[in-house]
């Protein structure tokens, strides 16, 4: 029932209000809860040196053969006793720790697969398989989710998504939300990502990205938008080329629309960093793959915009 009369609310209202949407999901006093644990390592404990009490040595055991006036010498060689084969140990420690070192030789010998390299494409030189890293400050940033919730990040979502027109999409956080009492990952993986956006931190906002990718959570139109708009705001030449890699990525292999400001804030990001032509190109890509926005929504992230940002979007998109 609580789907049905959202859906209906969606239909009526393009813009629905945060308050209410606030209202509708603060019952849901949701414990922190998703896939993206990051292991904090623990201060690892110095081991204590053993301490050697007392060198002990055998003495190499010797024979003395004595001859005496009553027995001849005799002048045919007598034969040498035969060897014997005696261990002497050398060691400064007890027979149990040489037991235990042979043991930890022979354990070593077992080659740990974890710390083979990944395996290479012949093509491009690159490890297929590539481990993204740890973001820095993490622990810092999901203390102050935990503190503050997730409640405030599902409202923007649902509100972003709603005025994208992804009502589909939008009804389905709410009911996962609402009805199954559920966080979804995707939400906890975005709060991070904005959180590092809005500190600043591009690169850390670009690890947490990779490390939902390699843990299996799909991102959103709404996780696109702020990774991108992060991208490129950045005013760094390697950021920046991401932003017409995502862009195409959400096109292309999520079959996603990109809002108006996604689609001013990538041309604006490459035409600030020197790559005019760039941004063109994906401006062309965009309305060859029918992804231009609509226009009323283009002009409205455009009103304070003059120059030639606003005459080559409104020329290649529209062409006017």
């Amino acid at each position: 029932m609580a789907g049905i009369t959202i859906a209906r609310w969606l239909t009526v209202s393009p813009a629905p209000s945060l308050s209410l949407l606030r209202q509708l999901l603060s019952p849901c006093a949701l414990p922190f809860h998703h896939s993206f644990e990051t292991q904090i390592p623990k201060p690892v404990s110095s081991f204590s040196a053993s301490t050697i009490s007392s060198f002990r040595s055998r003495p190499f055991s010797t024979t003395t053969t004595t001859t005496t006036p009553e027995t001849p010498i005799s002048s045919t060689p007598t034969p040498a006793p035969p060897k014997r084969n005696t261990l002497v140990n050398f060691s400064l420690s007890d027979s149990e720790d040489s037991d235990s070192e042979s043991e930890t030789k022979s354990s070593t010998k077992l080659v740990d697969k974890s710390k083979l390299p990944p395996p290479y494409d012949p093509f491009n030189k690159k490890p297929v398989i590539e481990e993204p890293e740890d973001p820095t400050n993490l622990q810092e940033v999901f203390q102050k989710i935990r503190s503050d919730g997730l409640i405030n990040n599902a409202v923007k979502m649902f509100d972003g998504l709603s005025k994208d027109g992804l009502t589909h999409e939008a009804l389905e956080l709410f009911s996962q939300i609402k009805d199954k009492n559920q966080m979804p990952d995707v939400v906890a993986h975005t709060a991070v990502i904005e959180a590092y956006a809005n500190a600043g931190q591009p690169k850390e906002a670009h690890k947490v990205y990779l490390r939902m990718l390699s843990s299996g959570v799909l991102p959103n139109a709404y996780t696109y938008s702020v990774l991108i708009k992060s991208l490129a705001e950045s005013g760094e030449g390697k950021f920046v080329k991401e932003v017409k890699k995502y862009v195409l990525e959400m096109v292309e292999k999520r079959g996603m629309k990109p809002n108006a400001a996604t689609c001013l804030g990538s041309f604006e990001g490459l035409v600030k960093a020197g790559m005019e032509e760039e941004g063109k190109e994906l401006l062309e890509i965009l309305k060859s793959k029918g992804a231009v926005p609509e226009e009323s929504k283009m002009r409205e992230v455009l009103k304070n915009k003059r120059g030639l940002v606003y005459r080559t979007i409104m020329q290649v998109f529209y062409g006017k």
